[in-house]
């Protein structure tokens, strides 16, 4: 028979899958730990869903509460389609925003990886007060973090044509998607096919390669928020843990590294793989998140 104590942390360790309709979404999310309980909101970026942090989650839980919701256009979360939906970065930061209020989230540590780093500022310059701290997995917020693999997209930022945007056909597919799993791993054997086979399944839904094409030429508005983001970082000082795949062809060290300017006490760490950090140094990874959260919101 398991001690009481044992109990509770084996109970609070469930995962739970819940649905939270905001305004004409239908957002999928993950739910395990104790509602009373510090929070931690985890926001995944492109190539991926929550399901990137199914083995953080319940390694998480018998402390924290732990949200992770599907952006729009991905995963399990119902979206309205192209042109229904402004398919733009401020909007899924406002339709994620509204889900933490309807969620009553007033206070949270964000956990953020690509795509979810820039929703996630917003969310931290909308209202600091409720972010108490930072991890980031390959999230950016720094120019010197975007890598060579972006001049085709910065051609089409510049010049938002259609031979352009043909021209990143190839960027919304399982086949692109396997190669960002396995780009900068060492042992590619170490890499599941669970996370790239159902991001892949996900991507090839009808309409949604143009979302994510969409998405990608809106993403330079991320990129011209990025002082905005910095002057949040230097005004309010939170805690700050980055785990940084090095070999990431998309997000550089460099852009983890500036974090010292505008953070000085900025933890960074970098790992010997690429852009799915977690997916092959989850082991090593998810001590030092759990350390990090202890000492700064426990």
């Amino acid at each position: 028979m398991l001690v009481g104590g044992a109990q509770s942390a084996n109970a609070t360790s469930v995962v739970h899958y819940r649905y939270e309709q905001v305004g004409d979404v239908k957002v999928f999310y993950r739910e395990a730990g104790n509602p009373s309980a510090p929070t931690v909101l985890l926001l995944h970026g492109f190539a991926a869903s929550s399901f990137m942090f199914r083995e953080l989650i319940p390694e998480l839980a018998d402390r924290y509460h732990v949200i992770a919701p599907d952006l729009p256009a991905f995963g399990f979360t119902e979206a309205p389609a192209r042109g229904e939906y402004a398919y733009t970065f401020t909007q899924l930061a406002k339709t994620i925003g509204q889900f933490t209020e309807q969620l009553k989230l007033d206070k949270y540590a964000l956990m953020v990886h690509d795509y979810g780093a820039p929703v996630g500022w917003r969310l931290a310059v909308a209202h600091p007060d409720r972010v108490t701290a930072i991890i980031s997995q390959n999230g950016n917020a720094y120019e010197e973090g975007l890598g060579d693999s972006w001049a085709p997209i910065q051609k089409y930022w510049h010049e938002p044509t259609q031979q352009n945007r043909n021209a990143l056909k190839d960027f919304p597919t399982p086949a692109s998607i396997k190669w960002q799993y396995l780009e900068g791993v060492t042992d590619k054997r170490s890499v599941s096919p669970d996370g790239y086979t159902l991001e892949g399944l996900q991507i090839s839904r009808p309409g949604n390669a143009d979302i994510q094409l969409d998405l990608v030429l809106d993403y330079a508005s991320n990129v011209a928020m990025y002082p905005t983001f910095q002057a949040y970082f230097r005004k309010y000082q939170p805690p700050l843990l980055a785990v940084w795949g090095k070999n990431d062809p998309f997000f550089l060290p460099a852009g983890a590294e500036a974090w010292k300017r505008d953070l000085p006490k900025a933890d960074i760490r970098f790992y010997d793989t690429g852009h799915f950090a977690l997916e092959t140094h989850g082991k090593e990874i998810i001590p030092v998140i759990r350390e990090f959260l202890d000492k700064n919101i426990r």
